[in-house]
């Protein structure tokens, strides 16, 4: 050891922890990343952009972030946006601007090598959905896909080359010139002026330099100091490009196995994986749904669900509701290396006097346990299993004892058919509404 100083620091490990969702997003990460900020020296957005939010309710009032790290209500707290993010930097001003108003001033640092999200991308977004008509994503029109088909075809803008405008016309032209043809050809629209795009760069390398950062060099040093990190997901593992319920998916990886490159953190540091799972089904967008329920039958659930509803904390429209996905659900958690499970939104079910599950799948008559391919999902009838209800509401109960005992056997059911420890149980919105579960600690 003493021929080799630099090796003392291998001793030294931090407790990186990721929050990720497991189905399609709206499992209630923002709660739990804001629960468990206060015991995290840094708090990080890995990736994903402006095209979700995470509701929080705390002492603070009532929140939807889309780009601001979940911990932002915690003054100890530096939150990151990491590289992996789609930086809509007018956006995140004005998120940050509502913040102060309501009189929380967080700890905020931008990574330098995020990619910008430009007015383009929204208006290309716009554009192909309403090109593709009936046939369109259910994109939230936030310039996602754009965003991220710039950035690997090479031809977007890190934050760092903001502060350098004057030597980047040739990249400015570069990306002008491919975008021009599509606009015109395709969409019918007016090219791109490159003078333009270089005044809002500049207009946006103005708002985010308080806030830029080398955060690969921040990171490394948090991780020799043995600082506690938790990476906040969003979506989940069945909008993931190569996992999930392509093509119907995100343009950025959701899993926890992206956020130390979203991040810039080693993977070995990540040593818990909380995988927020929903008690029934949610979903924005278009794509295959095996559990979906219609009609009044949805209704009733959609408006017990939630905090006011399932309703997208982004855009407003209804959420598609269904039963408890027990196949899409544990292959949500073993894509995600699932360590522990937080449970949410159990309190939403209380009104049934049973309550259907979805245990398996029926695809061109054969019965199956596991997610199959998106293919086949389309093809897929829902297996169903009845439990019984508990017909009272557990909303705000902080004590396990004070769950009925109907309620209790429904979380040892789905604990049992995911293979992983639900350790948090979720009764409401609040920060509060939690009860912890085999021996599982905040701190």
């Amino acid at each position: 050891m003493e021929e080799f100083p630099f090796l003392i620091h291998l001793e030294i490990h931090t407790m990186a922890t990721a929050i990720v969702g497991a189905n399609w997003g709206d499992e209630g990460k923002g709660k739990m990343t804001d629960l468990l900020a206060a015991n995290s020296d840094i708090v990080v957005r890995f990736q994903g952009g402006s095209n979700a939010g995470h509701t929080i309710i705390n002492q603070f009032g009532r929140f939807a972030l889309h780009l601001l790290p979940s911990g932002s209500f915690n003054p100890d707290v530096t939150n990151v946006i990491g590289p992996g993010v789609a930086l809509n930097i007018r956006a995140f001003a004005k998120e940050l601007d509502d913040l102060h108003k309501a009189g929380i001033f967080p700890k905020i640092i931008v990574s330098d090598r995020a990619q910008v999200l430009l007015d383009i991308h929204k208006d290309l977004d716009a554009l192909e959905e309403e090109r593709l008509g009936k046939g369109s994503f259910g994109s939230t029109k936030s310039g996602i896909a754009p965003f991220y088909s710039d950035k690997f075809s090479k031809i977007g803008f890190q934050v760092c080359e903001l502060f350098f405008l004057d030597e980047m016309d040739d990249r400015i032209k570069l990306f002008c010139d491919r975008k021009n043809p599509l606009l015109t050809t395709i969409y019918n629209r007016p090219p791109l002026d490159p003078a333009e795009i270089k005044r809002e760069l500049a207009e946006l390398a103005e708002i985010i330099r308080p806030y830029a950062r080398d955060t690969n060099r921040f990171f490394r040093e948090a991780v020799r100091q043995g600082k506690r990190i938790l990476l906040e997901g969003q979506l989940g593992t069945l909008k993931d490009p190569d996992h999930g319920i392509y093509p119907m998916v995100t343009s950025s990886s959701p899993l926890a196995g992206y956020a130390s490159i979203g991040a810039g953190i080693p993977p070995y540091e990540i040593k818990d994986i909380i995988t927020v799972v929903k008690a029934y089904s949610s979903a924005v967008g278009a794509g295959p749904f095996v559990s979906e329920i219609f009609g009044d039958e949805a209704v009733l659930l959609r408006n017990h669900g939630g905090d006011k509803g399932e309703y997208g904390a982004t855009t407003g429209r209804p959420r598609r509701v269904g039963w408890f996905d027990v196949p899409a659900t544990r292959y949500g958690c073993q894509m995600q290396g699932a360590t522990e499970i937080a449970l949410t939104l159990v309190d939403a079910l209380g009104y049934l006097d049973e309550i259907p599950v979805c245990v398996g799948y029926e695809v061109e008559g054969k019965q199956i346990d596991y997610f199959p391919a998106t293919p086949y999902l389309y093809k897929a009838k829902p297996v169903l299993k009845v439990l019984p209800g508990w017909k009272c509401d557990i909303r705000g109960v902080r004590d396990w004892n004070r769950i009925p005992q109907a309620a209790r056997d429904y979380v040892a059911f789905i604990e049992e058919q995911l293979e992983v420890p639900i350790t948090f149980f979720s009764t409401g919105p609040d920060r509060d509404d939690i009860i912890l579960r085999h021996g599982r600690k905040l701190g």
